[in-house]
């Protein structure tokens, strides 16, 4: 099979033709393992490639194919997993020059989860410094952008994994979500990013940004989205707030579709501003629904924005992760983290309180949705990428919320920790990709999946690549 054949075969593709002895596992790792030879030096999506162990273990797996050993499900698959994620034996510098030469001992439980389903670990991709923003930069590895047009940002903090998923890089890429770190990237670069219910994937090692954090994948078809979490989902005894394995199965269960479903579009949740194209796009996406058989319903919500909230989590944690090295070594940070930082170090107690009690407030706006509908769709972002080198897009009719006025519909849903999904919505007339979210409620994590791969099949989106 030609190599840019091999590129854009999905995980689920790729294991089956494996399996049936129509590809080996090496095979498939030299392939991909060549393309980012030719295409990373565009991107800087990896920032680390584990040639010679992948492909050793590309040959541990054609071996095992071959004595007819029993497979895992995606065996012999290659995975990218975020410089912000424990993989034993790697250097993990979460995008710092505090950490530039960090080595890891152990695999954080969801690499773990996937190795035994049978991937092959082959690199690390580029994340901001603590994935503290939602472009991707940082002082240690550079800029990475966006494979639709590189001029602009492919989004983050998991920017690198969606550059790479985007390109035929690798078909999965692991990546967290903190306020939107995975939904954000898969906007921009037209692509599936799903953080499952808080809990559903285990947080390992436990800190204090894991309030907010959710370890995922980035994939380019549902499909990918539904094996990738059922090998990474269960408790784990390292994280005390990890969920019960679920009763369902996501890969066994996401065709069923969604006929009958209601489901609530609001484009702005009460008071949210929008680039104009990509609320058009979002809206008439939206409507597509109806073909799938559900029943779809514009909503006016007047829920008040959580942003004060969710920033009192986000700026402590951040504070938390380097106040002993602040100090002496401050200088090394970004300094936009470091402002971040900053204003994290001046958080009292009474503050923490407050923004729990308002986090309880805002989950009473959202949950009465979820008594008269399923589902709620809303745009992804509020605007289409945007140039490399800014931190934030550019204000919209001139307001300004602390630079984070685009990512507004996604940073809600980690606070409280409901099922979110972004997938390609459609382009814009310069050739942006646009996403559309579907947030579900509580532990709805399989009709999430099952709504995207229904939109999958009425719009597909996994035949358009971009053109480098």
């Amino acid at each position: 099979m030609a190599q840019d054949d091999l590129a854009y075969q999905s995980a689920v593709e790729l294991a089956a033709l494996i399996r049936t002895k129509k590809v080996s596992p090496r095979e498939v790792m030299q392939a991909l393992l060549k393309r980012i030879e030719t295409l990373n030096p565009k991107l800087n999506a990896f920032v680390t490639v584990a040639a010679e162990e992948a492909l050793c273990a590309a040959t541990r797996a054609e071996q095992a194919v071959m004595s007819g050993e029993r497979l895992g499900p995606l065996h012999g698959v290659p995975l990218h997993v975020k410089d912000n994620l424990f993989v034993a034996g790697s250097r993990t510098t979460f995008g710092s020059k505090l950490l530039e030469q960090n080595i890891t001992a152990d695999d954080c439980p969801a690499v773990k989860r996937l190795r035994s389903a049978g991937m092959i670990v082959m690199g690390r991709t580029n994340s901001p410094e603590f994935g503290w923003k939602g472009v991707t930069d940082n002082r240690v590895f550079g800029i990475t952008r966006n494979p639709w047009n590189t001029n602009l940002t492919p989004g983050g903090s998991s920017g690198g994994a969606s550059a790479a998923v985007a390109t035929g890089m690798g078909p999965i890429g692991m990546g967290t979500d903190g306020g939107g770190s995975l939904r954000i990237p898969a906007s921009f670069c037209g692509l599936v990013g799903f953080k499952a219910s808080f809990g559903r994937v285990p947080n390992w090692p436990g800190s204090g940004g894991a309030i907010l954090r959710h370890i995922g994948t980035i994939t380019r078809t549902v499909a990918d989205m539904a094996a990738s979490l059922e090998a990474m989902a269960g408790p784990d005894p390292g994280d005390l707030l990890s969920l019960p394995r679920s009763a369902v199965s996501f890969t066994a269960e996401l065709e069923t579709g969604i006929r009958g479903k209601r489901i609530a579009y609001c484009p702005d949740l009460g008071y949210a501003t929008v680039e104009p194209e990509v609320a058009a796009i979002c809206q008439q996406a939206a409507k597509r629904f109806t073909e799938a058989g559900a029943i779809v319903e514009e909503i006016k919500l007047e829920w008040r924005d959580p942003y004060p909230a969710w920033s009192v989590f986000f700026f402590g944690t951040a504070a938390a992760a380097v106040e002993k090295k602040l100090a002496t070594q401050g200088d090394l940070l970004d300094p936009g983290f470091r402002r971040v930082v900053e204003r994290g170090l001046q958080l009292r107690g009474v503050d923490f309180a407050n923004a729990l009690a308002a986090r309880h407030d805002f989950w009473e706006q959202a949950r009465k949705v979820y008594e008269r509908c399923d589902l709620l769709l809303s745009p992804t972002l509020a605007v289409p990428p945007f140039a490399v080198g800014q931190d934030d897009a550019d204000p919209l009719n001139g307001e300004k919320l602390d630079s984070l006025q685009w990512t507004r519909f996604t940073y809600p849903f980690n606070l409280t920790g409901q099922p979110a999904a972004s997938i390609p919505a459609g382009w814009t007339k310069s050739g942006l990709p646009v996403g559309l979210q579907i947030i579900g409620d509580r532990f709805a994590d399989l009709l999430v999946l099952q709504a995207a791969r229904a939109f999958e099949q009425i719009q597909p989106w996994a035949q358009l690549r971009p053109k480098l």
